[in-house]
């Protein structure tokens, strides 16, 4: 069998399509049938623009925070862990009880231990300089 090997550099949306849809038969074969949502929590200003939100993906049993942001003239009036309660409370509501997410110590490692979240490994160096921290935050049901 002729095999062609390429590293490529930002793919197409279609390359990146067959990997995951050949991955994720893999796990359903191994796993069963499961449920899968991307999840978006937003806040807009009066005009409709958004100036703050969450985004993640819920699977296998977690919500995997993928991204949060609220604009600068937001911050520290509440607007973040607003986002993170009504987040949790989507994911509670899909039968979903733990959270997992990543940050760096540069972003919003204290705003997430703040509310509840425990660092449970981390890696020195990313970026260059700085730290990445995984944490997450488990029984968020039953710990409210």
């Amino acid at each position: 069998m002729d095999l062609d090997f390429e590293t490529v550099f930002d793919p197409s949306r279609e390359v990146l399509e067959s990997l995951w849809h050949g991955l994720e038969g893999f796990n359903r074969s191994v796993l069963g049938g499961y449920d899968y949502a991307r999840l978006a929590v937003v806040v807009r200003n009066e005009d409709g623009d958004v100036i703050g939100g969450l985004c993640g993906e819920l699977l296998w049993d977690w919500l995997h925070v993928q991204c949060l942001w609220v604009d600068e003239g937001l911050r520290d009036r509440g607007v973040g862990t607003k986002l993170v309660r009504m987040a949790e409370d989507a994911a509670i509501s899909r039968g979903i009880d733990n959270i997992h997410l990543e940050t760096t110590s540069f972003q919003a490692l204290d705003f997430y231990l703040k509310n509840g979240y425990e660092v449970f490994g981390q890696l020195e160096g990313k970026p260059a300089g700085h730290t990445w921290y995984y944490l997450k935050k488990e029984n968020i049901a039953g710990g409210r």
